[in-house]
């Protein structure tokens, strides 16, 4: 019998990812050193799209305090002991004798969260009864543990020892280092005329030294993002916190004058970056709005929050919420956080969120007397005090989580210290 054709018309559905989704996508999701870089990217391929430095007035958030201070170290309370733990690990490996590792563990003891240090050479040497330039030199090799910056006295050394690890510090940076107060002034032709330099030099150094850490002991504390350029910053207003862009995070974008092959393109980038821009303050704007607890108190304030209600509040899909806050942060009074690290379920039906309790388990840890060691079931009980049932398999699964070992291993020796605030020592 021979065979009949047939013809049938069926249909189907299929996501086509053209280039111009696929470059929405990417501006989407980017953070602000990856969107830079695409930017940079772009604008080499097309000649009409012009990338212009950020102003350099608009200094970093994270530099406000210790500027305005005058160089005086933030005390931070509540950083975790993981500080502790890296430089532990790191100093024994210098294999220093053993009057040498006494004064490293009186110079660990006098650190701030922040990573400076917050003792005298002169109160050391008296403590560890050795001589200033005993002392001294022992310090010298501390500031050569990475990362670059721990164990300085002031903020100018500690961006001098990044710029030093980092190979650039030359004499325009040193010389802008040495003069701070313009650089937060964005006085930079001052600089210039009395280094006897361009102005152009100097304010590549600028933008070189915004790239350095102020306070490089801050990156460990569990909740914080790496020290970069924040996305947004939150500040306390007169009517409430305040959400921005932080504008000096990308470059600015113009399209070439005149006529020319890729400017339509170029302005089809610059409106997909303008759309990231304001998706990202929207969606921002409403996690902070849910999150001003953190804002005022820090991470142990935080409630439990998930991103499909962040999406239906602001209208859009739970997978655009979750590409805009994949990797972007934002600068607050307690540091510069992961957006994403707001977001967290509940322990329990009506427990607190699971971030909030581990940010409770290591400010707990961080206060404790290090001779006496809170156990996973003394955790237990003082989180009770304060309102929160947990079983002890859950204090000990998070304080895992914040990398934190048991009570036997944070045991330090010698003889209990008195005061639940004080700092926690470190046996090297």
């Amino acid at each position: 019998m021979p065979s009949r054709q047939r013809i049938n018309v069926t249909t189907t559905q299929r996501l086509n990812l053209t280039l111009a989704l696929q470059a929405s996508i990417r501006v989407l999701k980017a953070d602000a050193v990856g969107l830079t870089r695409y930017l940079e990217e772009q604008a080499a391929e097309n000649p009409a799209l012009q990338l212009g430095p950020p102003p350099v007035g608009d200094w970093l958030p994270r530099w406000d305090g210790v500027l305005r201070d005058g160089g005086v170290a933030e005390r931070v309370a509540g950083a975790g002991p993981s500080l502790m733990a890296h430089l532990a690990e790191r100093i024994a490996a210098l294999r220093l004798a053993p009057a040498e590792a006494r004064i490293a563990e009186r110079l660990v003891e006098g650190l701030e969260p922040s990573g400076w240090l917050g003792v005298t050479v002169a109160a050391v040497a008296a403590e560890a009864g050795a001589t200033e330039a005993a002392v001294a030199a022992v310090l010298a090799r501390l500031q050569r543990l990475e990362p670059a910056g721990l164990f300085a006295r002031s903020l100018a050394e500690c961006l001098r020892l990044q710029a030093e690890a980092e190979g650039i510090a030359g004499p325009v940076m040193l010389g802008v280092i040495g003069d701070l107060a313009a650089v937060a002034a964005g006085e930079t032709g001052r600089i210039a005329r009395r280094l006897g330099v361009a102005e152009a030099e100097v304010e590549e150094a600028v933008r070189q030294l915004r790239g350095l850490d102020p306070k490089p002991g801050a990156q460990f504390d569990a909740f914080a993002a790496p020290v970069r350029e924040p996305d947004l910053i939150a500040r306390p207003g007169e009517t409430g916190w305040m959400v921005s862009l932080n504008r000096s995070a990308l470059p600015s974008l113009s399209v070439r004058a005149g006529r020319g092959e890729g400017q339509g393109a170029a302005r089809a980038l610059i409106r997909l970056v303008e759309a990231r821009n304001s998706t990202l303050l929207e969606v921002g704007r409403e996690v902070l709005r849910r999150q001003e607890a953190v804002l005022a108190g820090g991470m142990a304030r935080l409630v439990p929050m998930t991103m499909a209600s962040v999406a239906e509040a602001v209208g859009l899909h739970q997978s655009t919420v979750s590409r805009i806050v994949a990797g972007t942060s934002v600068d607050t009074p307690h540091g510069t956080l992961w957006l994403r690290a707001l977001f967290s379920g509940a322990v329990g039906e009506e427990g607190p969120s699971a971030a909030a309790l581990r940010a409770r388990l290591a400010a707990m840890v961080a206060r404790e007397d290090r001779a006496r060691p809170l156990s996973d079931e003394a955790l237990v009980a003082a989180l009770g005090a304060e309102g929160v049932v947990v079983a002890r398999r859950t204090v000990a699964k998070y304080r895992a989580m914040l990398g934190i070992p048991p009570a036997h291993r944070r045991r330090s020796r010698g003889p209990a210290r008195e005061g639940a605030g004080a700092r926690g020592r470190s046996a090297l």
